[in-house]
């Protein structure tokens, strides 16, 4: 690179990229026990007492143990370090598992409000005694799930995907405990569809949710956040500069966001040495005003446009 070259082109450097040590493996992996563990018991009250409510919570528990075997492996490999042929490492397992998670669990849900409008219209008869101890036993292990994964500062994608599918459960052990409840009492068998439905309900649409945010990420949308129009205002702002263009702002992972731009600056910046100050002036604004931490810039003077690229302007 020569001299001229080494002037124009600012970017940002000593940003790591890794998962801090320990990351999320240790509870990832005490959630995933206890879940299996929680699936085994509900397999079994489902099959004792021909509860739904049970069977779509244990249906739901099983895609949970995928998904937080899933976001286990994802959590070991993203923190492995970048290589020249892997240059952000791993850093985008977690969003791939997230993913996966929630589009299985798009199916499950559709699966378990088919089945709860079938049982509506003809309700089995159901156990509502061994609901209850099943349904506690549930309700218990996905508490405790939750106060492991709550612990987790700063939680990616991967872990608000744990999250999200151990509150679900632990709401689908609440609907089954007030299922069994109103049968045991009332002698109404259709409380089970219903607690079924509104598990399905809780299911859906925060999946949903959760999906858009990582196809998001996967497109390459601009993060939640970060305002490029606000961002281009700023830097615009900054003495010396003339024209921003080719800025784009995207996601590697859910926590690390990444933007770059062409800067035009006045052909002054590259005699008089200001560039350096102008770098560090535009990654400080970019970090403090809009918490974007890595981000390269590519400084040009003004009459270098007529010959770039039409894709670049």
């Amino acid at each position: 690179m020569n001299g001229d070259q080494s002037h124009r082109h600012g970017h940002g450097h000593g940003h790591g990229h890794g998962l801090p040590a320990g990351g999320p493996r240790r509870p990832l992996a005490i959630v995933l026990a206890i879940s299996t563990a929680i699936l085994a018991v509900e397999v079994v009250g489902a099959l004792l007492s021909g509860s739904l409510a049970l069977l779509a919570d244990a249906g739901h528990l099983l895609t949970d143990v995928a998904g937080l075997a899933l976001a286990l492996v994802a959590a070991v490999l993203a923190g492995r370090p970048a290589t020249d042929t892997r240059t952000w490492g791993y850093r985008r397992a977690e969003v791939l598992a997230a993913a996966a998670q929630a589009a299985v669990l798009l199916a499950v849900g559709g699966f378990v409000l088919a089945e709860g409008v079938r049982r509506l219209l003809e309700p089995p008869a159901v156990a509502s005694g061994l609901m209850v101890v099943f349904g506690a036993i549930g309700l218990a292990g996905n508490a405790v799930s939750i106060a492991v994964l709550s612990r987790v500062r700063g939680g990616n994608l991967n872990i608000r995907a744990a999250l999200l599918e151990v509150v679900n459960d632990a709401l689908g052990a609440g609907a089954v405990l007030a299922a069994a409840v109103v049968i045991a009492y009332t002698g109404w068998t259709r409380a089970d569809a219903v607690a079924s439905l509104l598990i399905g309900a809780m299911i859906v649409p925060r999946t949903w949710r959760l999906l858009r945010e990582t196809v998001d990420v996967l497109m390459e949308a601009t993060p939640k956040g970060v305002d490029l129009a606000a961002v281009r205002a700023h830097i615009l702002a900054l003495a010396g500069v003339r024209e921003v263009h080719d800025l784009h702002a995207s996601s590697v992972a859910s926590d690390l966001p990444v933007l770059t731009a062409h800067v035009v600056v006045d052909d002054g910046c590259f005699r008089d040495g200001q560039l350096p100050v102008l770098l560090d002036r535009l990654q400080q604004c970019l970090a403090g005003h809009f918490d974007v931490a890595h981000s390269t810039f590519q400084f040009e003077p003004a009459g270098h446009a007529t010959h770039e690229h039409p894709t670049h302007r």
